[in-house]
């Protein structure tokens, strides 16, 4: 007992970040309380982390991948399905009722029991991706409903490998990106669980089972003849806490999102479990991308937890790389924390070309796989993706979309004809994309006009693309120019390069379509350059024409 007085008494004394080196390499004689961080250039702090460069491989890749997909799939009712079955009236609410029973007799826990990925074949889904053109490919590790899709050693029961499809999903993913050449990236999100579930902890106001809770509070000792008979919910659900101010009103406040504004403070063991769970993820498959859904880091400013997990990531990478190779993403970032990381802004772009590399995700759907969208034909068009990642590459920036799957492991016809699409405009025009750098300007044109605001969720709000709308990238001596659009009278008018351009004051040599080679004429007017495309034979791939500008 002295002995153990001591350590603690040491330990308050002394940094978390230092004290968790110390704990996992066993310096206190303890079995590895928490993991170690791996040794190298980075500590876990933001000005160290922000020696960080953005490895060459992200930056020419512009395009890939993801499948955000676990539990919350299985009953195809879209995003976030395992809060809001909780939430009363509401439609989730309803389709669990009609689907599964109340949710006091058969909650969140129940739904991954019954979640199989009987059809799952990762080695298929990855080479579509791969032929469509993504050069990169990212799978969920966890989502706010705390449930691992790995082989995890800190949550030892509530995984894909013990319960519901009894496979180690991310192994199985990871296998199948490095089978096809691909980077490989895995998304984490369970940090905020403890806050998220809330929603579990209350009861029906009214009808016949008013009063009765929910399963949020249920425990061990509650399981006794059920098939979680010896399984801990609290383990899953983290609801052995009191409730956060507003907890009961449905809309989730973003403020507490970063633990602020009467949010419940999640305990030391909550956070140190999630750490240690994510460096096992880390050291068990060697991921190049770690994704969190976090406006910083996992538990900032509250804990230095993620701040941890980045310096182990960059460390581990450059001791088997010899060089940088990982990346982390956040989201809501300040200027000194994109040196750290590469900012990632969900749903949206940004407004200009970016110092440094970032990224858009989104979605061609829901988050999770949503029956309904399918039926209502609510996908987004590949014109709607490729536009979009041609802006996203002339500002310096990559896109990670996300073809969501169903419960059983695949994907809709729909979607396929979504991908199959992307694929045959990558085939002919991809060299405007892969290795490319920004221009002096990103583009031209009436949608660049309107401002957006480059904190995320600025997805359609923005002027729709027309003809007019052009985007630039260059590679080495070659300039492209990609319209959003075919010009009426087949001839593109760039107004950038007209004579005595301050951004091109080069002599033009020579001007090509992209998807085939050929020469086009052209003339460089006072007005513009004005590019004379080659007959066009159908509107399919029609909406992101491309051509390159060589000049002297």
């Amino acid at each position: 007992m002295k002995r153990r007085t001591l350590i603690k008494g040491i330990a308050a004394t002394l940094p978390s970040w230092w004290l968790s080196r110390a704990l996992g390499n066993n310096l206190f004689g303890e079995n590895h309380l928490i993991e170690s961080i791996a040794k190298g250039p980075f500590d876990p702090t933001w000005e160290s982390l922000q020696n960080f460069k953005t490895p060459d491989w992200f930056r020419d890749a512009k395009f890939g991948m993801w499948a955000h997909w676990g539990p919350q799939c299985q009953p195809e009712a879209g995003d976030w399905y395992a809060r809001n079955m909780y939430e009363e009236g509401s439609w989730q609410y309803k389709i669990h009722l009609e689907k599964y029973g109340h949710p006091s007799k058969f909650g969140f826990k129940d739904v991954i029991n019954e979640w199989k990925a009987e059809n799952w074949n990762p080695e298929e889904l990855v080479s579509l991706y791969k032929k469509a053109g993504a050069r990169y490919f990212m799978a969920l590790a966890n989502h706010h409903d705390n449930f691992d899709l790995y082989d995890s050693k800190y949550q030892q029961h509530w995984n894909a490998t013990k319960i519901g499809p009894g496979k180690d999903l991310i192994g199985g993913w990871a296998k199948a990106a490095r089978n096809n050449g691909l980077p490989f990236g895995v998304s984490v999100h369970a940090s905020h669980a403890w806050r998220w579930y809330e929603v579990a902890q209350r009861s029906d106001k009214t009808g016949q089972y008013a009063g009765i809770p929910y399963d949020g509070k249920l425990t061990k000792a509650d399981g006794k003849g059920k098939w979680w008979d010896g399984l801990d919910p609290q383990d899953l659900y983290a609801q052995n806490h009191p409730l956060s101010q507003n907890s009961l009103d449905n809309e989730f406040n973003p403020a507490q999102w970063d633990w602020g504004n009467g949010v419940y403070p999640p305990d030391k063991a909550y956070i140190e479990k999630f750490y240690n769970r994510t460096i096992d993820l880390i050291d068990k498959y060697n991921p190049d991308v770690v994704y969190f859904d976090d406006d910083q880091l996992p538990f900032w400013p509250v804990s230095d937890a993620g701040l941890r997990i980045a310096a182990h990531l960059y460390n581990k990478s450059i001791k088997e790389h010899g060089e940088l190779r990982a990346i982390v993403n956040g989201k809501k970032l300040n200027e000194d924390q994109r040196k750290a990381m590469v900012w990632d802004i969900e749903r949206g772009q940004a407004h200009a070309i970016q110092p440094l590399p970032w990224q858009t995700d989104t979605c061609i759907g829901g988050w999770h796989y949503d029956r309904g969208l399918y039926q209502r034909d609510g996908y987004k068009t590949p014109k709607m993706v490729i536009q979009s990642l041609v802006d996203i590459v002339s500002k310096n920036g990559n896109l990670m979309l996300n073809i969501p799957v169903r419960g059983d492991g695949t994907i809709d016809e729909k979607e396929r004809g979504v991908v199959d699409e992307i694929g045959r405009w990558m085939q002919v025009n991809g060299q405007s994309i892969y290795g490319t750098r920004p221009w002096k300007i990103f583009g031209e044109g009436p949608a660049q006009e309107e401002t957006l605001s480059d904190q995320g969720f600025n997805e359609g709000k923005g002027k729709p693309f027309t003809d007019e709308d052009i985007r630039f990238a260059v590679k080495g001596d070659v300039l492209y120019a990609t319209a959003m659009g075919w010009p009426k009278d087949g001839k593109l008018t760039i107004k950038s390069l007209a004579n005595n351009s301050q951004y091109f004051p080069k002599e033009i040599q020579k001007v090509e379509w992209l998807p085939t080679g050929q020469s086009l004429t052209f003339e460089r007017r006072e007005k513009g350059l004005v590019v004379v495309l080659p007959e066009k034979t159908s509107d399919e791939l029609a909406y992101a024409n491309v051509v390159k500008i060589r000049y002297a």
